[in-house]
């Protein structure tokens, strides 16, 4: 079927309305009718070629909320109705350890929703940004918001898991201090998901005016990072620091800030690297500098279910499609709170 998707023919040229088509659901495959898709800075670096091997036309977006509108004959799980959402992955081996352990987003063989190989035309995955998406049932999550909050739901299916996932995985609770680097589309919903876990928060901004809006997302305390005193305040005394800038800056100023045995897990991807950690930091107290790509289907599927009981979504702003190009260079400036929602209606 032919369906109407905003992408982008190369890298240096603006998104724009073009044609896509989306294959019949197989025996195991859920049609989806896109609602609502977030707007990642992942979908930036990849529909500008600013990460290698971006594969045109590209239409991107992997925080994907719709309702199901057809299934296949032998799917069990989902019928037509059903509030549904696709993250980053459509596919992987399925036989790994990795998928083995429900952790799909660390196999050899991921396909994400857009730029991962498939034998759908034009041989490669094209994302959200559409009117519609066929996938496999292993990897459609249920959503257990009520559908008026839909929309601010779209971005938990990446921002979300990309925060939940490393905060679990480094036993973020009660009884633990959890810092969050930078205030922005992960960082907002790490401050959420951290305060909900019942641990004690602290966010660091480089602006004191992001201060109050720290607080109210659920911050017990607020660090302007660039003010030394605020910082040498809590030299080694958390125990885990989730740092989601995808800009290049000083590792060691947090690093420092780590007890004996505390792990920095890194969740921002810049576009290029950043400057190399003093080892010093890390062999005399024995911390941990880590990272965290997404999340697995199952653990997905948890931290939706903890968000609708917890009443948990992001801050969003809802554009239509054709202002996608303007929110990009709005979403580089950082002026959005905390994240762009595309209206997949307005693509009609």
């Amino acid at each position: 079927m032919t369906i109407q998707a905003y992408g982008a023919y190369a890298g240096d040229l603006p998104l724009e309305p073009i044609a896509i088509t989306r294959r019949a659901p197989g025996a195991h495959d859920v049609q989806i009718d896109i609602a609502f898709c977030g707007v990642c800075h992942s979908d930036l670096h990849q529909v500008r070629a600013e990460w290698a091997g971006t594969l045109f036309p590209c239409v991107p977006g992997h925080e994907i909320v719709g309702r199901v509108s057809a299934v296949g004959a032998h799917v069990s799980r989902y019928q037509p109705g059903d509030l549904v959402g696709v993250g980053c992955i459509v596919d992987s081996c399925q036989h790994c350890a990795e998928c083995d352990d429900g952790l799909e987003n660390y196999c050899d063989h991921m396909v994400g929703t857009y730029n991962g190989p498939t034998a759908d035309a034009p041989g490669h995955t094209l994302g959200g940004y559409s009117q519609r998406i066929v996938v496999d049932e292993r990897y459609v999550l249920r959503i257990g918001h009520p559908a008026e909050q839909l929309a601010a739901v779209a971005p938990l299916l990446c921002a979300g898991i990309t925060t939940w996932s490393p905060l679990r995985h480094w036993g973020a609770g009660p009884g633990k201090k959890v810092g969050v680097v930078g205030i922005g589309g992960l960082g907002h919903m790490g401050i959420k998901l951290a305060h909900a876990l019942g641990a004690r928060v602290v966010a660091f901004t480089t602006s004191d005016s992001k201060r109050q809006a720290a607080l109210a997302l659920g911050a017990d305390e607020v660090v302007v990072s660039r003010n030394r005193a605020e910082m040498k305040a809590h030299t080694k005394s958390f125990d885990f620091i989730l740092n989601t800038v995808a800009a290049p800056h000083d590792l060691d100023a947090f690093l420092a800030l780590l007890r004996r045995d505390g792990t920095m897990a890194l969740v921002g991807a810049p576009a290029t690297p950043h400057p190399s950690p003093n080892v010093f930091n890390l062999i005399m107290k024995r911390r941990n500098l880590a990272g965290s790509l997404i999340g697995g289907i199952s653990e997905t599927q948890e931290m939706l279910d903890f968000c609708a009981q917890h009443g948990i979504t992001a801050d969003i702003e809802l554009i239509r499609a054709e202002q996608i190009n303007a929110a990009y260079e709005r979403m580089l400036q950082g002026d959005v709170k905390y994240r762009f929602v595309i209206d997949c209606a307005t693509l009609g």
